[in-house]
């Protein structure tokens, strides 16, 4: 049996740029670039790193230096068009007080949402020490922030998308 060629730190943040790049173009839905994020970071070895970005396009060569101000100016225009849409989307204002603030389809929700992806008791918001908390309540579809599922807790801040099943928000003071 040939030995496994163990896998460097350097070796995993090439992979995950190369899945990150991948989403991004929208080869990999969202569920499957974090599972493949999770893998690369306990891969063992360099064929199991291999494996997950296999049915990815492999990087180019770097682009003549003559392209690269429209590449500069691409990527500028997608910040600006991204920040654009965060201030579209409605505000979630940071309640006041120290008691949980539940969102959810329920009546009784402190944040009622008339939207069949949100859960009847979706997410709970907490005041700790450190800052305002959104928890996942066990909902059926998902709570993130910025992108990242919340699970049992993700510290939000003033500027930070959250998104409810598929109701979005931006997190305001």
């Amino acid at each position: 049996m040939p030995p496994v060629l163990r896998a460097s730190d350097e070796d995993r943040e090439n992979v995950i740029g190369m899945l990150r790049e991948g989403s991004a173009d929208g080869r990999l839905s969202y569920e499957t670039f974090l599972r493949r994020v999770d893998l690369a970071l306990n891969a063992r070895g360099m064929g199991e790193l291999t494996n997950l970005v296999r049915d990815l396009p492999q990087p180019s060569a770097p682009r003549p230096w003559r392209e690269r101000p429209a590449d500069w100016w691409d990527a500028a225009a997608g910040r600006l068009l991204a920040g654009w849409q965060l201030l579209r989307l409605p505000r979630l204002t940071l309640p006041r007080g120290e008691r949980p603030f539940v969102i959810g389809r329920s009546p009784s929700s402190d944040l009622a949402l008339a939207n069949m992806t949100v859960s009847w008791r979706h997410a709970e918001l907490r005041c700790l020490p450190t800052g305002w908390v959104l928890i996942d309540l066990g909902s059926t579809n998902g709570t993130h922030v910025n992108g990242w599922a919340a699970g049992q807790g993700f510290i939000v801040q003033p500027g930070d998308r959250v998104r409810f099943g598929t109701a979005e928000f931006r997190v305001a003071r």
